[in-house]
């Protein structure tokens, strides 16, 4: 039996210390969208998350994303990243 499509999706700075892991495996149904996948993980991980990923930049596979309604098929890598400080 094939296994359940699924995307990675990787905390960064504040969003880590929200969800407490790197990193965690999203299971999606199909035609899911990014939006999807962080609905899920503010399912899994708590509503705070919900208020960092206001100030977050999103990358799919190292692309910068502007629209959350982009589809995943499975495969794919999130990065969250919340605004750094520093210089």
């Amino acid at each position: 039996m094939a296994e359940a499509p699924s995307v990675t999706v990787r905390f960064f700075a504040a969003a880590k210390a929200a969800s407490g892991v790197d990193q965690d495996q999203i299971g999606i149904a199909p035609q899911a969208t990014v939006a999807d996948v962080l609905a899920a993980v503010v399912e899994i991980h708590g509503a705070k998350l919900a208020e960092i990923f206001r100030r977050c930049s999103f990358l799919l596979d190292e692309t910068a994303l502007h629209d959350h309604h982009v589809s995943v098929c499975g495969g794919e890598v999130l990065d969250v990243l919340p605004p750094f400080a520093g210089g």
